[in-house]
């Protein structure tokens, strides 16, 4: 799972919007802005994690470390 911080810390690797992201992942653009902002692992359905996630890593954000211990992104070459 995913932290509300390594997608906010993708999404701006990535220099894309709320907006953006939202388009790309299918989700309402509310819904990112609220997930960022929760420091662990957000309360929200497993397939809208996935999705926000699969489009990050698509676009080249590798997560690493886990929720509790070391979060974060690395950025490689797009997919």
């Amino acid at each position: 799972m995913i932290t509300g911080v390594q997608i906010r810390s993708a999404r701006s690797a990535l220099q894309w919007s709320a907006d953006e992201l939202a388009l790309k992942a299918d989700v309402a653009s509310k819904t990112v802005r609220r997930l960022e902002n929760i420091q662990g692992i957000p309360n929200t359905t497993v397939v809208t994690l996935a999705k926000i996630q699969t489009v990050l890593e698509a676009a080249g954000i590798e997560f690493i470390g886990t929720p509790d211990d070391g979060p974060g992104i690395r950025v490689r070459p797009p997919r």
